[in-house]
This record gives structure tokens, C-alpha cells and sequence, in this order.
């Protein structure tokens, strides 16, 4: 049977996968990627929890976590092309237009 330590412990795989690919890795839309992956593994912890309680919070969380992946996927990507399109790379290296 699985239990929710089951879930819980997937959970904190995925997300742990996710911030060595933030740390790592050096090209931007794999590093959207990594986000999306954190945030698909809280949403994994928070229905667990809600099955687990029996109750409606965690479901709600994730509904609102997915509207924020969702905005934040569509504006960075936006932003990776429009980056892309001025600098022909989307290494993070190579970006450095904040600096002076």
C-alpha cells in the first residue's frame, strides 16, 4: 500500500532534482524547467497532505500554485526569446545585461 511518506519522500526527490538543475545547469529554459519540476513536487506534497487530511486546502493551493507556473512559464519564456532574439544565446553566462 502506499502511504503518504510514499508521496512525500517523491516529493523531495523531484525537488531536490530541481534545485541541483537551478544550481547546475547554465542554460535558461532548463533552468524554467527545474522551477517547474519544484513546483510540480509541492504540488505532489500538498495533494498528499490534502488525502491524507481529508480536506480540500491542499487542492486549492495547487490549483493556485499551477495559475502561477502557468504566468510565470508564459512571461519567461517571453522573456528568453526576447533575450535570445537580442543576444543569440540563452546561456546565463553570457547574458549579463544588468551589469554596467
Amino acid at each position: 500500500m502506499i502511504t503518504v511518506v510514499h508521496y512525500i519522500v517523491l516529493s523531495s526527490i523531484l525537488f531536490t532534482l530541481g534545485v541541483v538543475g537551478v544550481m547546475i545547469r547554465r542554460n535558461a529554459i532548463v533552468i524554467f524547467m527545474c522551477i517547474e519540476l519544484m513546483l510540480n513536487a509541492v504540488n505532489l506534497s500538498f495533494v498528499s497532505f490534502a488525502h491524507y487530511l481529508n480536506s480540500m486546502d491542499g487542492q486549492l493551493f495547487v490549483f493556485f500554485t499551477m495559475a502561477v507556473a502557468a504566468a510565470e512559464a508564459a512571461v519567461g519564456l517571453a522573456i528568453i526569446v526576447a533575450v535570445f532574439r537580442n543576444k543569440e544565446t540563452v546561456n546565463i553566462d553570457d547574458i549579463n545585461i544588468m551589469k554596467w
